[in-house]
């Protein structure tokens, strides 16, 4: 089956006029990253560690995190035929079905998330409307996270480069308030409060030093999950170079705003006071107390603003994804249809429909949306494992390289980013990654469907076993979500 003319290759399609330049590169890293987590890093680090673990577990996170980036601006100048970051990383590393299935999680976890942020959307605006409900699925919240869901729906189809214009603006927008409670916050800094029981030994409950570092990470594991958003894009670049210099950009930028915002909240409220706050926009709380309401109202909006833009950011990284796997024939055809703007049309309402629904679901059933989302936020984990793996690879065998130009410095940070990854899966559950696999198992019959109909072998031996490995896994773990052995909630 050939791909229709609709769906013609990525780089015949993306011309000059349609290409991302720096800005909208690292506005789309940055509005992928910073979404609604940021306004909640008040109460969520304070719940669990003192203000010294806090700064022990950034600097992990920083370390980890930091390696991550280097690893796809490195890959981004190695692999300059590469496009579309995780999914191609993947499959040039270590094959076909590993490269189908990183896609695979990755554009699971990007829509599924999204429906989280049309969700929360509304659930901030409950503040001013209470008709949307705390949780944001009321009829009325659904309604009008539906409208939002397709008005980006359609700025996407309007353009990718018009779309990243509109969330370049959105993300100026989005910073704007963090930079206000930074200031305020800073104005109304206090030292001793900062200081007091600075390692959390006048708390008994936070445990150990080590103990309070790991749960700062595991709020940590879901804040910089966008990292990747100017690799995944790649195709679209302007300029190789300016990929990874977006990555690095985008990242130093979240992590100092996000360092700020937890650290300094500790200087205006004690650990209790801020692990006692709403856990949702907690930003909110702290600089209504140093600032008094408007604060509160300052920054609910916004989180709106924010997410919005995020919303915006995943519904791009959710239909480029499958997109380029079906160019390269690992998704059915009907994912590679692009219409006259170069947008892809025919992924963009395949996720954007998926998306519905589920709102719809949420509508019914909160709980059981909730449920997937936590799992297939594991699963975007599985990618940047890969990530680092095959920029180890590459280091090793010196591919790509011209003598030994920084190949010892990746390979230092792509086994970082490896191990690191490896740990947040760890951190993330072992029950989370064994019930990834009942969302990967669906698209081992979508990849073989893919392969079949162009005529062309879909698993060799290796790859057999691995997806066998796969549908026994997710058949163990809905075994053992049905007799309530493990849950997701």
């Amino acid at each position: 089956m050939t791909i229709s003319q609709s769906a013609v290759t990525p780089d015949a399609s993306t011309s000059a006029s349609r290409k991302l330049s720096l800005l909208p590169l690292t506005a789309l890293v940055v509005g992928s990253m910073i979404g609604g987590g940021v306004f909640s890093l008040p109460q969520n680090m304070a719940k669990g560690a003192s203000p010294g673990a806090v700064i022990i577990g950034w600097l992990i996170t920083g370390v980890g995190m930091l390696a991550l980036a280097f690893v796809y601006q490195s890959l981004s100048t190695r692999k300059p035929k590469l496009d579309a970051g995780p999914y191609a990383y993947a499959r040039a590393g270590f094959g076909d079905f590993v490269g189908f299935n990183s896609a695979w999680g990755y554009w699971l976890s990007a829509w599924l998330g999204n429906v989280s942020y049309a969700v929360l959307i509304f659930g901030a605006l409950s503040y001013f409307f209470p008709a949307f409900g705390a949780e944001g699925n009321t009829w009325q919240a659904i309604i009008g996270a539906s409208a939002v869901l397709w008005i980006i729906h359609a700025i996407i189809l309007m353009g990718v480069r018009q779309a990243a214009i509109v969330n370049v603006i959105t993300t100026i927008a989005k910073l704007a308030p963090i930079f206000i409670f930074i200031v305020a916050i800073l104005v109304a800094f206090k030292l001793p409060t900062f200081s007091l029981d600075f390692w959390g030994a006048a708390t008994p409950d936070l445990g150990s030093i080590a103990a309070q570092a790991k749960s700062t990470m595991l709020v940590t594991l879901w804040v910089f999950i966008g990292i990747e958003g100017a690799s995944v894009v790649s195709g679209r670049a302007a300029r190789r170079k300016d990929i990874g210099r977006a990555t690095i950009l985008g990242f130093v930028t979240a992590l100092a705003l996000y360092v700020l915002v937890s650290l300094l909240s500790f200087g205006v409220m004690t650990q209790p006071e801020l692990a006692a706050l709403p856990g949702a926009a907690s930003m909110a709380n702290v600089l209504e107390s140093a600032v008094g309401p408007w604060g509160s109202v300052l920054v609910r909006l916004g989180l709106v603003v924010s997410v919005a833009g995020a919303f915006l950011s995943w519904t791009l990284f959710a239909a480029e994804i499958p997109y380029r796997a079906a160019n390269e024939g690992l998704m059915p055809d009907v994912f590679a249809r692009e219409n006259r703007n170069g947008s892809p049309v025919g992924s963009l309402w395949i996720t954007n429909i998926l998306v519905q629904l589920f709102l719809i679901v949420t509508l019914y059933s909160s709980s059981t949306y909730q449920a997937i989302f936590y799992i297939a936020s594991t699963a975007i984990l599985v990618p940047y494992v890969l990530s680092g793996a095959y920029a180890l690879k590459l280091s090793l065998s010196g591919e790509g390289y011209q003598a030994n130009e920084r190949r010892n410095f990746d390979l230092l940070t792509g086994f970082v980013a490896m191990i690191y990854g490896v740990w947040l899966i760890y951190a993330a559950g072992v029950n989370y990654l064994l019930m990834v696999a009942i969302l990967y198992a669906p698209g081992v019959l979508v990849y073989w469907w893919a392969r079949s109909v162009r005529g062309e072998k879909a698993f060799t031996v290796i790859e057999s076993i691995l997806a066998v490995g796969l549908l026994t896994a997710a058949s163990v773990a809905a075994y053992l979500m049905w007799t309530g052995v493990i849950s997701a909630l």
